[in-house]
C-alpha cells in the first residue's frame, strides 16, 4: 500500500504554541498522594517530591500544567493547602469522596512545576464559589506585596510574586456531575464577572472560559453561544474536554473505529472554532477567542475498578487505566490532530500526569513505570517545535462503525528554522499491511536524516506493565535530495528528522 506526504515549508497552519503540550494534575487518587508527593518513599527530595517521578516527565516534556482540577475543583478551598501544614485542615473530597488532607497545596504545587520545567495553568471554583474567591487568589499569587493576601503569601514563604499567567474560570461547568453545575446562564454571567475582577487585579493574565465538557452533552452548541455573548470581551480561550473508550473487544472491526477517533476530534475542533467565530462577527469584534483542550485522553480502563473502591481514603487507587498499544496509535493521532488545529488550539492538556489516567505510574514502593501512550506523547512534545506544516496526504482509506472515508496514513511534519530540521509524524493504522511512505519536501534540499524510529510489533492489547516497549530504529529509511521514502509497519507510530539545507 502506498502513501504520500507533499510538505513546503512556506506553506504554514501556524506556529506552534508549546503549550499545546500541556497536561494535567487533580487532587485524585494517587496523582498527587504517592504519585508526585510521598515524603516517606526513598526517591523524595528535601519537599517531598518523588525525584523519579520528576526525571520521568522532564524525559515527557511538559511545559505547562493544569492544576487542580477537574471536579475537585468545584468544592475546593484553595486556602486550606497553604501555610503551615500541622494547621492545614482534612476536609472531605465530595467530588470523588476521598479525604483530602491538604498536606500538597498550592505553594507545593508552584514549587514542584519549577523542578519539573512547567508552568502552572490555575484554575479557580466556580462551583460552590465565586468572584471574590477568585480575586483573592489572584492576589495571592500575583500581587506584588503591600496587602494583606500578598504579604500573607511572602509569609508562608513566597517573596516574589507567583506570576500565573493562565487561569480556568472553573470546570465542566455544564456537567450534571459537577458540584455547583449550572445553566449556560448561570456561568457566564457568572464567568464574566469573575473575569472582570480577576483582571482588575493582574490585567496581565490570560482566562479560559468553560465550553462543553463533551459534544455528546444535549447542551453543546447552545452552552458555547451563551458563554461566548456573555464573556467574549472579557476571556482569551474556550475550553474543550473530549475522552475516548473501546466499546467491544469482542469486534475485530472495533479498532479500526478506536483508531479513527482522530476523525471524530478534528470535527469537534473544527465546530467549536466555528462557534467562536460566528460570535465574533456577530459583535463585529477584531478579537479571536481561541482554543484550550484543557482535557483531553484514551480512558475507559478502569470503569469497572473503580467501582469497587471504598470512600473516604487518602490517594485511593481510582481511574488507573493500564494503556495498551492501541492506545498509544490513538493518542498519537490525537497528537497530530491537535498539531493539524495549531492555528486556533493553543492550549492542550493530556489528562492526566501521574497514576490517574496518566502515561507514568508509580509503585507506592517502589520505581515508576512508563505506559504506553509515553512515547508518542514524549516524540511530539520535544521535536515538534516550530511551525506546523500544510499537510498534502495521499492515501487509501476505509470506512468504520462511526466514520467514513478515513485515511490509513495520518501524517504531519513540523519545521524548526532555529536549528533547521524537519519532523515527521506519521502513523500506519492498517492492521496487515504496510505502508510505501514517500514524503516531497518541493525544491527543499535535504541534508540528512538525524533520526528515525518506529513504535510497533506490538499486539493491540499489549501493555507496559513488563517494562518492555520501547521505541526502535526506522532503518528502511531512503533520502534522496528532496525525497524521503520509508516503509511504515502496520499498526505503527513512526517518527523521521531531517536536517534541511537553509540556503
Amino acid at each position: 500500500m502506498k502513501g504520500s506526504l507533499t510538505i513546503k515549508t512556506n506553506d504554514k497552519i501556524a506556529k506552534i504554541d508549546e503549550r499545546i503540550y500541556g497536561s494535567f494534575i487533580e487532587q485524585l487518587g494517587r496523582a498527587v498522594y504517592t504519585g508526585i508527593y510521598q515524603p516517606e518513599h526513598p526517591s523524595a527530595d528535601e519537599d517531598g517530591f518523588r525525584s523519579d517521578v520528576i526525571a520521568a516527565i522532564k524525559q515527557l516534556n511538559v511545559p505547562l500544567i493544569r492544576y487542580p482540577g477537574g471536579n475537585f475543583l468545584s468544592q475546593y478551598r484553595w486556602e486550606d493547602g497553604i501555610g503551615p501544614k500541622n494547621q492545614r485542615p482534612t476536609r472531605l473530597d465530595i467530588a470523588w469522596r476521598e479525604l483530602e488532607t491538604n498536606q500538597f497545596g498550592l505553594h507545593e504545587f508552584i514549587d514542584w512545576s519549577k523542578k519539573v520545567n512547567s508552568v502552572p495553568n490555575m484554575a479557580v471554583n466556580l462551583g460552590t464559589r465565586g468572584i471574590q474567591e477568585a480575586a483573592d487568589l489572584v492576589e495571592y499569587c500575583n500581587f506584588p506585596g503591600g496587602t494583606y493576601l500578598s504579604d500573607l503569601r511572602q509569609k508562608n514563604g513566597a517573596k516574589e510574586p507567583f506570576a500565573i499567567k493562565t487561569w480556568c474560570l472553573g470546570n465542566e461547568m455544564d456537567g450534571l456531575w459537577e458540584i455547583g453545575a449550572k445553566t449556560a446562564f448561570e456561568y457566564a454571567h457568572l464567568a464574566n464577572e469573575t473575569a472582570k475582577a480577576m483582571k482588575r487585579v493582574d490585567d496581565t493574565i490570560e482566562l479560559v472560559a468553560c465550553g462543553s465538557s463533551s459534544m455528546d452533552n444535549p447542551t453543546f452548541g447552545s452552552w458555547e453561544e451563551t458563554v461566548l455573548e456573555e464573556c467574549y470581551d472579557n476571556i482569551d480561550y474556550l475550553s474543550l474536554h473530549r475522552y475516548y473508550g473501546y466499546y467491544n473487544d469482542d469486534d475485530p472491526s472495533e479498532l479500526d473505529n478506536f483508531l479513527a477517533k482522530n476523525v471524530d476530534l478534528d470535527a469537534f475542533i473544527k465546530g467549536v472554532v466555528a462557534m467562536c467565530d460566528a460570535i465574533k462577527a456577530r459583535k463585529r469584534s477584531k478579537k479571536t477567542i481561541n482554543l484550550s483542550f484543557d482535557e483531553w485522553n484514551v480512558w475507559y480502563h478502569s470503569n469497572d475498578a473503580d467501582t469497587q473502591v471504598s470512600s473516604w481514603q487518602v490517594g485511593p487507587h481510582l481511574l488507573e487505566d493500564v494503556y495498551n498499544f492501541e492506545d498509544a496509535l490513538l493518542v498519537g493521532s490525537l497528537l497530530i490532530t491537535l498539531l493539524k488545529n495549531a492555528d486556533r488550539v493553543k492550549i492542550a492538556c493530556l489528562a492526566q500526569l501521574v497514576n490517574v489516567i496518566a502515561p507514568i505510574m508509580t509503585d507506592t514502593n517502589g520505581g515508576t513505570w512508563l505506559q504506553s501512550i509515553f512515547y508518542p506523547f514524549m516524540q511530539v512534545s520535544n521535536y515538534g517545535k516550530g511551525v506546523v506544516l500544510t499537510p498534502h496526504v495521499e492515501s487509501e482509506t476505509y470506512n468504520s462503525r462511526e466514520f467514513n472515508n478515513v485515511p490509513y496514513l495520518d501524517t504531519i511534519a513540523t519545521y524548526d528554522s532555529t536549528n533547521q530540521t524537519i519532523t515527521i509524524f506519521a502513523e500506519n493504522k492498517h492492521q496487515h499491511d504496510a505502508i510505501d511512505f514517500s514524503i516531497d519536501f518541493d525544491t527543499l534540499k535535504l541534508k540528512e536524516v538525524i533520526q528515525s524510529t518506529q513504535f510497533s510489533g506490538y499486539a493491540p492489547k499489549d501493555d507496559n506493565r513488563d517494562g518492555k516497549m520501547n521505541l526502535a530504529p526506522l532503518t528502511a529509511v531512503n533520502l534522496d535530495d528532496c525525497h524521503i521514502n520509508a516503509t511504515l509497519k502496520p499498526l505503527s507510530w513512526n517518527m523521521i528528522q531531517v536536517s534541511v539545507d537553509s540556503k
